[in-house]
């Protein structure tokens, strides 16, 4: 009775351990969100109205496997919403009206990939925050713990703000003004 409490003991024992060694060499996920059974209605986009044009031989020929005309752009929306041209997004072409705004962000030099060194450090800071061990057990957010020390408090910055100044309409007012 003794020993196959013991030999219990060292096989909880034993997966505990190997637990906790699992996932170091994959991608470490600080928000751990539980996909739930059944459809995902996120996934759902519902198409544009489907637009007849005038001339029928203007419509492009079928491609297996390409875009429909009246599949969502997501992407392409909000560079219009934004009141860009979504046709020159993946072209690398900076508009005429752009070139200022460029020009003056990239004043002090542009680091050649950035993306590539950010992404490698983001990697690193993850691996190396990845939680305890029975965090990563059953699969407890970690994301709020590890990127607290970096995020910025917004209740904070808008008292800095208004104190040098700057206008901030749409902002709640401040305390004794909404008395």
């Amino acid at each position: 009775m003794r020993r196959a409490r013991f030999a219990m003991a060292g096989v909880l024992a034993a997966a505990l351990v190997v637990a906790g060694c699992g996932e170091r060499s994959g991608d470490p996920r600080l928000m751990n969100l539980r996909a739930t059974s059944g459809p995902d209605e996120f996934a759902i986009l519902p198409t544009r109205p489907i637009e007849v044009p005038r001339d029928l031989a203007t419509l492009p020929q079928p491609t297996p496997g390409a875009g429909n005309r009246v599949d969502r752009q997501p992407r392409a929306d909000a560079v219009a919403a934004l009141g860009g041209n979504p046709r020159l997004l993946d072209s690398g072409v900076i508009p005429a009206a752009d070139q200022a705004l460029v020009t003056s962000a990239s004043r002090h030099g542009v680091a050649s990939g950035i993306r590539e060194t950010l992404a490698a450090e983001d990697l690193e800071f993850r691996r190396n925050n990845r939680g305890r061990l029975l965090e990563r057990m059953f699969n407890v957010n970690t994301y709020y713990r590890a990127y607290g020390a970096v995020t910025l408090d917004q209740y904070a910055e808008l008292e800095r703000m208004r104190r040098a100044g700057v206008r901030t309409p749409a902002a709640p007012p401040p305390e004794e003004m909404g008395r």
